[in-house]
């Protein structure tokens, strides 16, 4: 919370927090006006400008953060930003198309999100938006490549949730219901063998998803997947603070429909900061191999052996690789971190993306500046398509 720059700020961040124990801080304070003047000012003074508008996603993400805070969104600044949710959801709905054959200009996941935010500020959604995502759950399309995405299954999940508890669609209860079934089915059938619903960073919003939607089934796997997260956090796995803070509301036994019935009078007290300071080593170095290919078939664009310290971020091996020549990228600021936007000057096109692997098939399951890299491994930076 002490990142405040404006490619920093994170509604997530609060809302995580305020879904916790965590006693209110005049740090919460100071990051929720911080947050309030850099939203506000990016989605009206950027309203018009359809290329740097700020995603559908942040701007869902800020309504709940509004919630979280109980901030009023009844007014003109609320209801003009409530108005450019419900536009991004029609762009994204006639994107999809009528005969659903399209895909969102964003994803689902953030189709999911708008359409949650909106519910928790009791705001109605129109029944031909909600359609498009109970069609799409019918159809099993959330597929992230071969993958089945958890992610945005148990989003989808928490907006059905919603939009149940809510009855602001009462002609849709029904598919809703199904819909609700279907997906609770689906999380479960993702469980791996270590008790993680997908991966270790997709369990936290399946659990609060499956806490909105539970039953009989799901109650042991939620505890063998809470079980594997506690394992994995007394590991160091969480250091990116976007999953952190889909966590927090779990580990207090909350979800993002808590802040439904957040009590706004409750004055919490301060916490003291903890000062302590841990004790550092002086890091020993380690090698890391990086491959760059756009296709299998094809020779690698770039195959080279880099010495960093231990403890190294895989940016620091980019960062390292481009300061020795032989190696370019370019990154774009998200709300989970920098991204990678650019390799040896090729962008990806339009439902493209460069994954990132353990050579020669594992899939990172962080980012650039989160994943560590270890001695003797081989970095694969590959050209893919969802």
């Amino acid at each position: 919370m002490d990142r405040r720059s404006p490619s920093e700020l994170n509604p997530s961040v609060y809302v995580g927090l305020r879904l916790s124990n965590q006693p209110s801080q005049d740090q919460d304070d100071l990051y929720l006006s911080s947050l309030m003047i850099h939203y506000q000012e990016a989605f009206t003074r950027l309203a018009q400008d359809h290329q740097d508008r700020p995603p559908m996603g942040q701007l869902a993400l800020y309504l709940l953060a509004m919630r979280g805070g109980c901030k009023d969104i009844g007014t003109r600044k609320g209801n003009m930003l409530v108005t450019q949710l419900k536009a991004y959801l029609e762009e994204e709905k006639h994107r999809i198309g009528h005969e659903h054959k399209g895909h969102p200009l964003t994803s689902y996941y953030q189709y999911s999100l708008a359409i949650l935010a909106l519910c928790i500020h009791d705001k109605k959604v129109p029944g031909h938006v909600v359609e498009k995502l109970l069609h799409a759950v019918e159809h099993d399309v959330f597929l992230h490549g071969s993958q089945y995405s958890v992610d945005t299954a148990a989003m989808a999940s928490l907006a059905f949730s919603c939009l149940q508890a809510s009855a602001l669609n009462p002609g849709l209860e029904p598919w809703i219901s199904r819909a609700l079934n279907h997906v609770r089915d689906k999380i479960l059938k993702e469980e791996t063998p270590e008790g993680y619903f997908g991966n270790i960073y997709s369990s936290p919003l399946a659990l609060q998803a499956l806490m909105e939607a539970p039953s009989p089934e799901s109650e042991l796997a939620c505890l063998r997947a809470g079980d594997a997260i506690m394992k994995g956090l007394e590991e160091g796995a969480f250091q990116n603070p976007i999953p952190l803070s889909q966590l927090l509301p779990v580990l207090h036994h909350r979800t993002y429909l808590s802040l439904m019935q957040l009590d706004c009078n409750d004055e919490r007290g301060l916490l003291e900061a903890d000062t302590t300071t841990p004790l550092t080593q002086e890091p020993q170095n380690i090698e890391v191999r990086l491959r760059v290919q756009t296709d299998p078939q094809l020779l690698l664009l770039h195959d080279q052996q880099y010495v960093v310290p231990e403890g190294a971020t895989l940016q620091d091996v980019l960062i390292k690789a481009q300061e020795d020549g032989w190696f370019t990228y370019q990154t774009q600021t998200t709300s989970s971190g920098p991204f990678l936007s650019s390799v040896m000057g090729i962008s990806p096109g339009e439902r493209q993306y460069w994954q990132l692997l353990r050579a020669p098939d594992t899939p990172l399951l962080q980012g650039i500046a989160n994943y560590r890299v270890q001695d003797g491994e081989t970095i694969l930076l590959s050209l893919a398509s969802w």
